[in-house]
């Protein structure tokens, strides 16, 4: 079981007089993790607040506020129980190869287009020549699909640095690959442009992470962060997630917030201002075992 916060503070130059929002902070309910309990307290408090399901299946709110504010402040907080997902033999999975052929023809018959979908570029995630060169090597002719997967992951973990001060939300693919510097949305995003580049479906995946202080040292509030990672089809399982920042697969602490084609489709908090001028943002996220 865990306990989330998570809250965002904007600060505005300039007063904003009217502001419409869209929020993904609600954690999904899947099979391997429950959500027991979820609020989000909003100041200045909105006149409209709209509970919704967006395309991908997502828990979404739309805000509407009309009093006017120069610090708008989103706290939402979430329990979870995550069920660990049994363990998956990724060396009997689809050839890659037979996977990038169902996607194609009668793909929508054979996978869904709730996967075909994530075959397609989108904005944040391009498909390359230089992004398929870069996938090659952990998918050589007949490798199965998901143990291609952890080798992408593994090589990203590997090849490239965490550095948050080397990219910003609207650094490109490209840009990551050449520099090997990001942050985990920049090594999200490059994994997926790689696979979709062969062909293959992979989604975004965002949500959060247990994180743990150095040994010896307390853990600092507000110190966690939003996290992101990846999911790829095989026809056998379904969508399994991979973790490339941490070059790991995504075993009990990694907590599902939304699904999408890239960062864009699920951002956290996203909206239209009247006036506002220049803002600043301030995010402290606190996620902690309960038992």
């Amino acid at each position: 079981m865990f306990e989330v916060s998570h809250r965002t503070t904007y600060n505005y130059r300039r007063p904003v007089a009217q502001s419409h929002h869209l929020l993904h902070l609600h954690p999904r309910q899947l099979a391997s993790q429950q959500v027991i309990r979820h609020s989000v307290l909003i100041d200045p408090a909105p006149v409209k607040q709209q509970e919704i399901v967006d395309y991908f299946g997502n828990v979404a709110v739309l805000l509407r506020i009309e009093d006017e504010h120069s610090e708008f402040v989103v706290h939402a907080r979430s329990t979870v129980e995550l069920v660990p997902p049994g363990e998956i033999d990724f060396a009997v999975s689809t050839p890659w190869e037979t996977v990038v052929g169902q996607m194609h023809g009668n793909a929508t018959n054979e996978a869904g287009i709730d996967v075909v979908q994530y075959v397609c570029a989108s904005r944040h995630v391009p498909k390359s020549r230089e992004l398929m060169q870069f996938a090659d090597p952990s998918f050589p002719p007949g490798r199965p699909v998901l143990a291609g997967a952890m080798d992408l992951t593994a090589r990203i973990f590997k090849e490239f640095k965490f550095d948050p001060a080397a990219t910003d939300v609207s650094t490109p693919v490209s840009t990551v690959l050449r520099q090997k510097r990001g942050v985990c949305q920049d090594f999200a995003h490059l994994a997926i442009a790689a696979l979709r580049s062969l062909g293959l479906p992979a989604r975004y995946v965002s949500g959060y992470l247990l994180t743990r202080p150095p040994p010896g040292q307390p853990k600092l509030a507000g110190a966690d962060a939003s996290h992101a990672w990846v999911s790829v089809w095989a026809p056998e399982v379904g969508w399994v997630d991979f973790d490339p920042t941490n070059g790991v697969v995504p075993s009990g602490e990694h907590i599902t917030v939304a699904y999408g084609r890239d960062y864009e489709d699920i951002s956290p908090i996203s909206g239209v201002l009247l006036g506002g001028g220049a803002q600043s943002m301030t995010v402290a996220v606190d996620v902690e075992p309960t038992g």
